[in-house]
């Protein structure tokens, strides 16, 4: 008896994905609940696992685009020892050999630190969709465990150093008349890689954002120190209340909640001839992952507690990386927050996430010197950027906005402070 495998529905506005990675490869044995493949779609990735125990035979490469529904495997419930038996002879030692060529084979077949059976899910991620050696990985981590960065850093040398004759006859026959190609090069200068689903849809959205939209950014700047205050002479209680640390996005989306009731069209949207009005707080919070930016939702932001939201937002970002955002946890943000001040970035002007009016942007925080009450001190500041629809709102409701996230910022304690 052979249970299908099929491609389930992940959204309502999804047709097709691409089987991004096999995590079992055909003719191994599965468990019910094993995953199976990593599905990409153009809006988030879902890990596909087993629904029975068995032998699994695959019918779709890696790479292939499937559509909904589609039958990608079969598992062989009955046949599971017919299918293992050749892969155990294999690995038994010849008749003739000696006991000690026997031990020592054995000696050298034990795995060590950096085996697949040492990896994070993180990382075994990664050595799985870059097809990597662990064994040829050189681990930086404790033990000499093979981390994230060590992965990435190891796909990144492979890719350059690979030849790409393929790539590069691919790329001239795929040149459209008049359509000029970079091709691969064997030396590494040039690299073709294919667009992921969730980078096309990525850059659609920015593009239909520009062209829908009449995005202007403002900006302002929030002095840091009162929030940085409140929170280290917070943080020991709250850490060992909530089993989690109090970060600054609480604050953020405290403050932004503050100013969206202050500057209730920010919190809108444009629907055909209809600007649509949201009375409730779905926040977005932007998250960078090695394969792009998504933006989870928090729920009912303004009736969560801070302990509440920096859960929330831990768990997004570990899903996020590891992949396992479901589609609903990405829809329906009535506004969004990006924090590029973790990169690095001193100042940006963000682009909306349609169909929302508003984003506001987080930066570095910088020592910087500044005038108060007519000296100059120095103070850790940040520089605050709010993009908006400029269809609906107005450039003093975009500064008021601004004003507002500034002012719950610097006067934390106006804030609904819960800890």
């Amino acid at each position: 008896m052979s249970v299908q495998v099929k491609i389930p529905a992940v959204g309502e506005s999804i047709s097709s994905g691409v089987v991004s990675v096999w995590h079992k490869r055909s003719g191994e044995q599965v468990k019910k609940g094993d995953p199976l493949f990593t599905l990409e779609t153009d809006k988030v990735s879902t890990e596909i696992v087993a629904e029975a125990d068995g032998v699994l035979k695959t019918k779709a490469a890696e790479g292939q685009e499937v559509k909904i529904g589609e039958v990608v495997a079969e598992i062989e419930e009955s046949g599971a020892a017919v299918e293992t038996a050749p892969a155990k002879k294999e690995k038994t030692a010849p008749e003739h050999a000696s006991a000690a060529a026997v031990a020592d084979r054995g000696r050298s077949e034990s795995p060590t630190p950096t085996t697949a059976t040492a990896l994070s899910p993180a990382v075994r991620r990664i050595v799985d969709e870059e097809k990597l050696d662990p064994a040829k990985i050189s681990g930086t981590g404790k033990g000499g465990r093979v981390t994230k960065g060590d992965a990435l850093a190891a796909a990144q040398n492979r890719s350059l150093a690979e030849p790409a004759d393929t790539e590069s006859t691919t790329a001239t026959e795929m040149a459209e008349p008049g359509e000029s190609l970079a091709p691969a090069t064997k030396d590494g200068r040039v690299v073709r890689k294919k667009i992921s689903p969730l980078r096309r849809k990525i850059a659609q959205q920015l593009v239909m954002a520009q062209h829908t939209a009449a995005i202007l950014t403002t900006f302002n700047e929030c002095d840091m120190s009162e929030v940085q205050a409140l929170r280290a002479h917070a943080q020991e209680q709250f850490t060992k209340r909530n089993g989690l640390k109090l970060g600054f996005m609480s604050f953020f989306v405290k403050a932004t909640v503050a100013a969206l009731k202050a500057v209730p069209p920010i919190n809108g949207r444009i629907e055909g001839d209809y600007f649509i009005q949201n009375n409730f707080y779905d926040i977005g919070v932007a998250v960078g992952t090695e394969r792009g930016l998504v933006v989870p939702v928090v729920r009912g932001a303004d009736k969560k507690s801070f302990a509440d939201l920096e859960r929330d937002i831990a768990d997004y970002a570990k899903k996020a990386r590891e992949g396992k955002l479901k589609i609903e946890e990405l829809q329906g943000g009535t506004f969004t927050i990006s924090n590029g001040g973790v990169y690095g970035s001193l100042l940006s002007t963000p682009i909306l996430n349609p169909p929302q009016s508003g984003i506001l942007g987080m930066h570095k925080i910088m020592e910087r010197p500044i005038a108060v009450n007519g000296a100059v001190v120095v103070r850790p500041m940040m520089y605050l950027a709010l993009s908006y629809d400029h269809r609906i709102v107005d450039g003093k409701e975009a500064v008021t906005f601004l004003i507002k996230v500034k002012e719950g910022i610097e006067t934390p304690k106006t804030l609904p402070i819960d800890f």
